[in-house]
């Protein structure tokens, strides 16, 4: 495999399906493949590989749209709120110096939130097979037959 070649696939590590959904959305939360946890799922910040280096998975049909966005404010408003009340009726802080603390704050934690957030939104798409993506699903080892 060579270092430009981004479409080459790594044999090396063989393909092992996630458990759950949960295993998914952890792999492509940390910016892993969901399928395989091996290669990378993100050749820039907020831009999908096209394949996935160890595993070949087609990752050009991901659209997570707006969701990742809408994920992280949510998330960022529901950590920050307690804090903004803290500071404002805790230590009696003004709004404006309450405010210079809380929007630096609150637009790292946003931004910080977007990949880990279009990386679960990818693995669920992938995980239920939507737009486009094969549903997979690890084998099951069917019960031993009695004799």
């Amino acid at each position: 495999m060579t270092p430009t070649d981004s479409t080459a696939i790594d044999h090396a590590h063989p393909t092992e399906l996630p458990a759950s959904y949960w295993q998914a959305a952890r792999r492509g939360a940390s910016g892993h493949c969901p399928r395989c946890g091996g290669g990378e799922l993100f050749r820039k910040w907020l831009k999908p590989v096209d394949r996935c280096r160890a595993c070949g998975q087609d990752w050009t049909h991901a659209r997570a749209d707006d969701i990742p966005a809408y994920i992280a404010i949510f998330a960022t408003g529901h950590l920050l709120a307690p804090l903004m009340i803290m500071l404002i009726l805790d230590f009696d802080m003004s709004s404006w110096a309450a405010s210079a603390i809380i929007i630096p704050l609150a637009t790292a934690m946003v931004l910080l939130g977007l990949q880990p957030s279009k990386g679960a939104v990818i693995a669920l798409q992938w995980w239920l097979g939507m737009l486009g993506f094969q549903r997979e699903r690890p084998e099951t080892n069917p019960l031993p037959d009695r004799k």
